[in-house]
């Protein structure tokens, strides 16, 4: 049984009367198991960021409906945790604050030390404990983005929704994270006061078809809007961990990475204005 399911879901936005609403998302069928970590790879522009808002609650579908653990999501809430692109931390806070405050919303009950056990066994899982009392301007990109994962994790959501969270990094820093989001992934089922017997279930929302390949068990390529839907999923059968440099020589790596292209250069591009996907030729140059 999926643990999250959306059923028939289609989104628009504009004055529909007025003949002027165009419709983002179609028809959206999507089944996720728990524990799963899924890639679902498009362009840009094409409606990724709605997809992940309607799961986490934050917009609402004009038609179908999206179930989770099998109850229909109707708002926000502490069971879908999301890391956005743009970091999105309180800037006058520290790094710690900023989780211990996710904390205290989320286990209000708790004693004190019980939350400060809590939110620096995030930070360490994180690697950010030499960071503890730096406020998100003495960071760099890439940590901040940590600081953000840890915050989202600590609230111990049943689904990690991230919407294209290495997408402003530099390369360099972007290769870290990708392995930092595997780690983190692999052994969030144990960290903290609150213990898991899973992995948590992962929605990665990415414009590169290689980060997908990397991180995910299965990739769904989005078509370019409007009217953007779900193409085949694609099953990465690549053994974890999944070194880089070793994977770019698997046969199974071009296989599944030819799979994804087709599908967005082809029958997920026909007839649609499409913004960029970031697509590497075999030598690594863009293409």
């Amino acid at each position: 049984m999926a643990f999250l399911e959306l059923k028939g879901v289609s989104k628009g936005y504009g004055a529909g009367e007025s003949g002027d609403r165009t419709e983002v998302l179609r028809d959206i069928n999507l089944e996720v198991r728990r524990g799963e970590f899924l890639a679902i790879v498009g362009y840009s522009g094409a409606g990724k960021t709605t997809l992940i808002s309607l799961i986490a609650g934050l917009l609402f579908p004009d038609r179908g409906e999206i179930i989770l653990d099998g109850r229909p999501v109707t708002g926000p809430g502490p069971e879908r945790g999301v890391v956005f692109q743009n970091y999105s931390l309180l800037p006058w806070m520290t790094t710690y604050e900023n989780v211990l405050l996710a904390v205290e919303q989320r286990f209000g009950s708790w004693s004190p030390e019980q939350k400060r056990r809590h939110a620096e066994s995030f930070l360490a899982l994180v690697k950010l404990e030499a960071a503890r009392d730096k406020r998100p301007r003495e960071l760099s990109g890439g940590m901040r983005q940590r600081v953000a994962v840890a915050r989202a994790l600590a609230v111990d959501p049943a689904v990690l929704l991230m919407d294209e969270p290495l997408g402003a990094l530099d390369a360099l820093t972007r290769a870290s994270l990708q392995t930092e989001i595997e780690r983190i992934w692999s052994s969030s089922a144990g960290t903290g006061e609150k213990i898991t017997a899973e992995k948590k279930t992962v929605i990665l929302i990415t414009n590169d078809v290689d980060e997908g390949i990397l991180l995910a068990d299965r990739i769904i390529p989005l078509s370019a809007g409007p009217g953007a839907t779900l193409g085949p999923e694609i099953i990465v059968d690549i053994p974890r961990p999944r070194d880089r440099k070793a994977v770019n020589h698997d046969p199974r790596f071009k296989r599944i990475r030819n799979e994804v292209i087709q599908y967005l250069l082809g029958p997920g591009a026909r007839g649609r204005q499409r913004g960029p996907v970031a697509v590497k030729r075999e030598d690594g140059a863009a293409a």
